[in-house]
């Protein structure tokens, strides 16, 4: 089980950002997010995680599932989704079409 500090680090790095770039985004102070990744502080309240996971482009639930890896996947797909609704529409359409592709490739 990754602990929230751990999945603070871990999706900082990947997604490439400074504390003091995240602290910016996210409205916080740089000091608050190291406590965060360094130290077993107090859990931070819904409102500092939703505005963290904001920042980072992801999904609050993030912090608060236990595990990390069955929770990547869905990550993904939310994301996938995300993307999915900002489409045109014939873009939308392509993408629709190339899905009954696959799926009728793996039937």
């Amino acid at each position: 089980m990754a602990t929230l500090r751990e999945k603070l680090k871990a999706k900082r790095n990947e997604k490439g950002k400074s504390l003091d770039a995240l602290a910016k985004d996210a409205g916080l102070s740089k000091s608050y997010l190291w406590e965060l990744e360094n130290r077993d502080s107090p859990r931070p309240s819904l409102d500092k995680l939703q505005a963290i996971a904001g920042a980072l482009d992801i999904d609050v639930a993030f912090f608060m599932d236990d595990s990390i890896e069955d929770l990547q996947e869905n990550l993904k797909d939310r994301q996938f989704f995300r993307n999915y609704t900002k489409l045109g529409e014939e873009d939308k359409e392509r993408l629709r079409a190339f899905v009954e592709v696959l799926k009728r490739k793996n039937s």
